[in-house]
């Protein structure tokens, strides 16, 4: 088995001190499809470094951007584990902020994989991150479901279940973002140089018609959707975000996020309608301040 469940759980956190400047901000968030109306004040907080505010989903590439330097070869560096490319999806993601995320700074980023669950066909392969400043004092904690084809059956484990639910009415919002047929490209400059979103023949290997943008990045689409539309454009605001990946997005196709909103917990579902509603982010779900 390409997954030994064993020394995966029981092997010492990665530490690792990371690094980024208003760069790597701003190119993160050209890559969110920000930035399409240069004449708009609030589109240019996020890529003109006058004023820059950062996007908390961008902890998730903090330190992998153009100031790392050359990028290694794409794969999953993980201990225990060796698993072709072509046979991952990212299943599900959580950010926590703890403080707001400057725009240039450092981190002392520890990960390990807190789980790993037997889905019969599939293993989940569950990895957390934790990051604090120089400090000690807690930034963000990450949580990343990876899910690996063929990896299952090895007699662990399920793990929970849950049942993607939204209120019984209307959305108070809709909200359209809509990207670019280059985004996965530039998108990718923020660190993920995984070839399912910029090689036609490896895609299509994985079972794609054309490469697919990284589910980061729809995750981060609609985080931008959402605090431009529904938190006055203030990104501190946001305390958590949670979603699971439904279905691949590619580059060029429209993202509808459907917003229930009850008090400081914001119910998402994201949907393609490009594909006739085909859903991009389910179970998804964010806690906000104010």
């Amino acid at each position: 088995m390409a997954i030994d469940v064993k020394a995966a759980l029981t092997a010492e956190p990665a530490v690792r001190d990371v690094a980024w400047t208003e760069r790597d901000v701003m190119l993160y968030h050209l890559g969110l499809g920000a930035g399409g109306n240069a004449q708009d004040p609030a589109e240019l907080r996020w890529v003109y470094e006058k004023d820059l505010q950062v996007l908390p989903t961008f902890a998730l590439v903090a330190g992998q951007g153009i100031s790392a330097g050359d990028a290694p070869a794409a794969g999953l560096s993980l201990p225990g584990i060796d698993i072709d490319l072509r046979k991952i999806l990212h299943g599900g993601q959580s950010l926590t902020v703890h403080a707001p995320i400057p725009p240039s700074g450092g981190a002392r980023v520890c990960s390990r994989v807190a789980d790993v669950w037997d889905k019969g066909k599939a293993a989940v392969i569950v990895l957390e991150q934790t990051a604090t400043d120089s400090g000690g004092n807690p930034l963000w904690t990450t949580g990343m479901q990876i899910w690996a084809r063929d990896e299952g059956g090895f007699g662990g484990s399920p793990g929970p279940e849950s049942v993607a639910t939204v209120p019984a009415r209307e959305p108070d919002k809709v909200l359209v973002s809509r990207t670019g047929t280059a985004q996965a490209l530039l998108y990718r400059l923020s660190g993920d140089l995984n070839p399912l979103h910029a090689d036609p023949e490896f895609a299509a290997a994985a079972g794609f018609e054309r490469p697919i943008l990284h589910g980061l990045a729809s995750y981060g689409v609609v985080c931008k959707a959402v605090v431009d539309g529904m938190l006055d454009g203030d990104p501190t605001r946001l305390r958590h975000y949670a979603a699971r990946f439904a279905g691949s997005l590619y580059p060029g196709e429209t993202v509808e996020t459907a917003v229930w909103h009850d008090g400081d917990r914001l119910t998402l579902r994201a949907t393609c309608p490009d594909r006739d509603g085909q859903p991009v982010l389910t179970q998804a779900t964010m806690e906000v301040s104010g």
